[in-house]
């Protein structure tokens, strides 16, 4: 649950003591200032040894963990916090406490950003695109399939820093997952880094799955009856479809290189070459979801204009049925004095029978050659 913190902003620069004269000057402790309190704050903790340390703060637990890590070679502690959706002055605050890059604090605060893995110094930056696939009901009201949000995660040698914007994808069922089971957390801020990227991965898998579901649907209305709703529909589903591909696309290449990085320890690399197993298989089916919705869009488009060609061929083999009746008729309503067959006893029905025959003819040429 969120709560509400007042974050020091710790100045870097520190206050000198006055000393007595030949003495060495002693440093005071940093100059304490204060921003508004957060709302965006979800969670933090400080890790040591696969448990969670009570901590009164996070300037605490970053104290903690440096202590520990600074006493014993394991080097296993580290501080995790999430955020959702903070204002700027709580990442420059935290950039400040954890040494953040400024470009990757600004990616932070202004999101939509490409997805991505850079690093800066000894830590990483990863964008990551979370994407949801909503419910028929809320999709008919937002003309969206896909709802879409974003994960930014800095990762450092004794912290991770969460940041998320949207709706979607919320970390805290991860977090529960690996403090339930310390081995999954002892494995530092590289192992929440995988669980992060697997959750986030395997929901790109079930998103996927669903939009190849939808595209069948679709496929299946579109051979049995096409009308303007159905393209609509296969256009909505194509534009979202280019929406998951925006989202997983650019990841394939950074994420199959990640287990080369330095920063990422031996025993992890396996994990993340799984994670990238994965996102490569997501890549291949969005690609040929893609392509199929282009092959169903075409082939609703084409079976809609022969449709309509169908129907110009009826309306216009009725229309050269009646059009001989309407001649004779025509010709008869002339009024001319002289015309022939006016003063024959038989007259009448001999030009209903014509107009009869005529038209049982053009109607059984017309059948023959599939147009009525």
């Amino acid at each position: 649950m969120r709560s509400s913190l007042l974050f020091p902003r710790i100045n870097r620069h520190t206050r000198v003591l006055p000393t007595r004269l030949g003495a060495a000057p002693v440093k005071a402790e940093p100059v304490v200032r204060c921003v508004p309190p957060s709302n965006s704050l979800v969670e933090y903790g400080a890790y040591i040894g696969g448990k969670k340390v009570a901590a009164a703060g996070i300037p605490e637990a970053v104290r903690l963990v440096r202590e520990h890590n600074g006493a014993t070679e394991a080097q296993d502690a580290y501080v995790w916090v999430g955020l959702h959706e903070p204002a700027a002055p709580e990442v420059e605050w935290l950039a400040e406490v954890f040494g953040l890059h400024p470009l990757a604090v600004e990616d932070a605060i202004k999101a939509h950003q490409r997805p991505k893995v850079e690093r800066y110094g000894d830590s990483l930056f990863v964008v990551l695109k979370t994407v949801e696939f909503l419910d028929h009901e809320v999709s008919a009201a937002s003309s969206e399939i896909i709802g879409t949000g974003e994960i930014m995660v800095f990762v450092g040698p004794d912290f991770v820093v969460t940041v998320r914007h949207g709706r979607y994808c919320a970390l805290g069922e991860i977090r529960e997952k690996l403090e339930a089971k310390p081995k999954l957390i002892s494995r530092g801020p590289t192992g929440v880094l995988h669980a992060i990227a697997d959750h986030v991965v395997d929901k790109y898998l079930q998103v996927a799955d669903l939009m190849q579901a939808e595209l069948e649907e679709v496929e299946a209305a579109v051979f049995a009856e096409v009308s303007s709703r159905d393209i609509n529909r296969i256009y909505q589903l194509k534009r979202e479809m280019l929406e998951l591909k925006r989202a997983v696309g650019p990841l394939q290449t950074p994420f199959n290189a990640l287990p080369q990085r330095r920063s990422i320890p031996s025993e992890m690399r396996e994990y993340f070459r799984d994670v990238g197993d994965h996102l490569s298989r997501v890549c291949e089916q969005v690609q040929a979801s893609n392509e199929l919705s282009d092959s169903i869009l075409q082939a609703a488009l084409a079976r809609s204009n022969a449709l309509a060609n169908e129907d110009m061929r009826k309306i216009s083999s009725w229309v050269a049925i009646i059009s001989v009746p309407t001649m004779i008729a025509g010709i008869y309503g002339m009024n001319f004095t002289h015309m022939p067959e006016l003063d024959f006893m038989y007259g009448y029905p001999v030009v209903i029978g014509v107009m009869v025959v005529a038209c049982t003819l053009l109607h059984r040429a017309f059948r023959r050659n599939g147009w009525l």
